[in-house]
């Protein structure tokens, strides 16, 4: 098999395994409301919480973490390093952009975790760290994820990960833009607080 049809193939499991849509699914088969139509509309787990249900939350974190990370060990397994930074993106885009949702996806925090654990866990282990600071001393967890996520390409350059880095950065740019309508709360003072 080619290289190129190698990263193709890498690229298209990683979208079609990122593009499983956990938050709708498990509230759905738990009875609750289409999440979509509660809150921001988005169908990660910040959204599925909004549901008053911790457990269908967790299980939606848990869940689209764990497609970014069985997406880049599966890849690597079969096809090397390589293709499990392709599938990774891959992942990452079908969370976001997922075909079966019309393109509407979640914003990627979860899912860019779960690539972090597979990829370079001690990594994954900094970014949660910075992650529990800013959330414990600003109450923001959507400035929590924003701070993490820019230090992250950092973090992987200090640990001697610079293609790694490099497709954080990139999938960092996407989850910043993701987090736009954040931003802009957060620059007008008005955006909601941990457990408010």
């Amino acid at each position: 098999m080619s290289p190129l049809l190698i990263i193709a193939l890498s690229f298209v499991f990683g979208y079609l395994l990122g593009s499983i849509p956990f938050g709708l699914l498990i509230t759905k088969a738990a009875g609750g409301p289409d999440v979509r139509s509660i809150g921001s509309g988005n169908i990660g787990a910040t959204n599925v919480l909004r549901t008053g249900r911790k457990g269908l939350a967790a299980s939606t974190l848990l869940c689209d973490a764990l497609k970014g990370t069985i997406a880049v060990l599966v890849a690597a397994y079969f096809a090397g390093h390589a293709a499990a930074l392709v599938a990774g993106l891959g992942a990452f885009l079908g969370h976001l952009f997922p075909v079966w949702l019309k393109f509407k996806g979640g914003k990627g925090v979860a899912t860019y975790i779960g690539l972090l654990i597979g990829l370079a866990w001690p990594a994954a282990l900094i970014f949660i760290g910075l992650w529990l600071v800013v959330a414990y001393f600003s109450r923001y967890s959507s400035l929590a994820a924003l701070i993490a996520s820019a230090l992250t390409p950092v973090g992987l350059l200090g640990l001697g990960e610079p293609n790694a880095a490099a497709l954080f950065f990139l999938l960092t740019i996407l989850l910043w833009v993701m987090h736009r309508a954040n931003i802009r709360r957060l620059l007008n003072g008005d955006e909601g607080k941990i457990g408010k």
